[in-house]
């Protein structure tokens, strides 16, 4: 039985409309392909063979002094361990709205300057607390990969994108989730995440120029206007 007209149209126009959003982001989508690759790996190697894959790729303190550049670039094409489907989500939410937004270049420059900022920033305080005995001298080894500290970074350039008040709406959000972590029990990781969005928020220089904020509350408005409309009609 074949699909009603007005049913495969819609479904034609919302095709397109996700290959354009998808074309208009194309360096969060290859490095999603590629995490997707990687997930892939993770999901069917042995716990063994994944721990290695991960170690040798771990931003920690004995790697970043022996190999710097290897672990900074290739921990970034593995996951922590969280499922793909998840980033796929979060990447189109935020990585992909940015890189539209911002453009691919500096895009790009927002998330690598937080990756890489943030490790850094992160293991300092390792090296600290490991030289000043409230870390043992093992936490040198540690594991540490993923995307998240980009991801961090860009989540909190995109407050510029937003026209006050929803851009403090928006900020008050990034730091309830990336501030009570440091103060409460706080660890590498957690400074990192921190370090990170504070990162993306001195990208401001990067954001100029690149139109003007966006209102989300006209944008719900106008959406349903769009709404009331396709319902009249119809």
């Amino acid at each position: 039985m074949n699909a009603p007209a007005g049913v495969t149209a819609r479904a034609a126009h919302a095709c397109a409309l996700a290959w354009r959003w998808v074309r208009g982001a194309p360096g969060t989508y290859v490095w999603l392909a590629i995490l997707a690759v990687t997930s892939t790996a993770q999901h069917l190697g042995s716990d063994r063979q994944v721990r290695h894959w991960l170690q040798v790729r771990s931003t920690n303190l004995h790697h970043l002094a022996d190999d710097p550049i290897h672990v900074l670039l290739t921990s970034a094409l593995w996951t922590d361990g969280g499922g793909w489907l998840g980033y796929a989500v979060l990447f189109t939410v935020f990585h992909a709205t940015a890189e539209r937004w911002l453009g691919t270049l500096r895009w790009l420059a927002v998330a690598l300057s937080a990756h890489v900022g943030a490790t850094y920033l992160s293991q300092g305080v390792l090296l600290w607390a490991i030289r000043h005995d409230y870390a043992p001298e093992r936490a040198a080894f540690t594991l540490d990969v993923g995307v998240s500290y980009a991801l961090a970074g860009v989540i909190a350039v995109l407050a510029y994108h937003a026209a006050p008040p929803w851009r403090w709406l928006y900020l008050a959000g990034v730091a309830a989730v990336y501030v009570p972590p440091v103060l409460i029990t706080p660890t590498f990781t957690d400074v990192g995440h921190c370090s990170a969005a504070l990162i993306g928020l001195a990208c401001l220089p990067l954001t100029r120029g690149r139109g003007a904020p966006v209102d989300p509350g006209a944008l719900l408005r106008g959406a349903r206007r769009r709404l009331r409309g396709t319902s009249s009609i119809g």
